[in-house]
């Protein structure tokens, strides 16, 4: 069968591949680029700070200040007991949102760092504040709220301690699930102990709130205790240093990202402290933003 003509313009078969795999080599390098080009609300990583690292616990200037560093959003403190946690209160609650809404900045998650002198472990105050802290989560439309287990929580060597926790968090949880909120406990206990309440507890509300800088600080290999806990047990991060700037102390945050990569996380990393003493608090947090958005790419 003879070939037929073809017009002067017409495209080899071999020419029409070529150009095929240019055009697929070019859409890989863009996909590359992407995350970079993204809008914030596209972004893998989000990156928010502390208020009470910023200097603004239960403060809405918070939000102001993390628009001027370049953050996309603030973690926000539930309050302390001489404040009765004020952030429980309807018109507290207002302002938070309104201060995210003037500026742009989101309300990344909630925190009770009060837990710290109050511990969860044995003041029966703390049952309705963790509860109350599920239907603040829904008023602000944030999913996370941290449950602090240090100074008088600390749940090491505290086998009651922990016991109690765990009792508590069953108690709690079904709230937590219906509300869609997410219970992370950030403590000093290694990754296996963690899972081992998390187990106990049996609830999907009840996670890690993975803090890299004091799980360093213990000894523990953060970058395969990450891998251990994995996607589905860990809700954020922390962000860390003590004394020094993000990238100038002990931890390796290029393979903590490797972590995240290998457990597939994606989601909100929150800057905590990273101040070396003396510094100017907007200079460094700028700073600390600009390596962590460098490292998160």
């Amino acid at each position: 069968m003879q070939s037929p003509v073809l017009p002067s313009n017409a495209l080899t078969r071999r020419q029409m591949l070529v150009r095929s795999a240019g055009a697929v080599a070019a859409l890989a390098t863009l996909s590359s680029l992407s995350p970079l080009w993204a809008a914030p609300a596209r972004r893998r990583f989000k990156v928010g700070a502390c208020d009470w690292s910023l200097g603004k616990l239960g403060d809405p200037g918070a939000f102001d200040l993390a628009k001027e560093i370049g953050l996309d959003g603030v973690q926000v403190s539930l309050g302390t007991v001489a404040d009765d946690l004020k952030l429980r209160r309807p018109d507290v609650q207002r302002e938070c949102r309104e201060a995210a809404r003037r500026t742009g900045v989101a309300i990344a998650s909630l925190a009770i760092g009060e837990l710290n002198q109050v511990p969860f472990k044995s003041d029966p105050r703390t049952i309705e504040w963790v509860s109350d802290s599920i239907d603040v989560c829904r008023a602000l439309g944030v999913r996370v709220v941290l449950l602090a287990f240090f100074g008088k929580g600390d749940l090491r060597d505290d086998p009651a301690g922990v016991e109690e926790v765990v009792r508590r968090l069953k108690r709690l949880a079904p709230k937590a699930e219906k509300a869609g909120v997410v219970l992370g406990l950030e403590s000093w206990l290694s990754g296996e102990a963690h899972l081992d309440i998390l187990r106990r507890v049996g609830s999907r509300a009840v996670q890690v709130y993975y803090d890299c800088c004091n799980s360093n600080e213990r000894g523990y290999d953060i970058y395969s205790e990450i891998r251990v806990l994995g996607r589905k047990r860990i809700c954020e991060f922390h962000f860390k240093e003590n004394g020094a700037l993000l990238g100038q102390g002990r931890v390796d945050y290029r393979k903590v990202r490797a972590a995240l990569d290998a457990i597939g996380y994606g989601g909100w990393v929150q800057i905590e402290g990273a101040l070396p003493p003396g510094a100017d608090l907007l200079e460094s947090y700028r700073a600390n933003c600009r390596f962590v958005r460098e490292v998160l790419g």
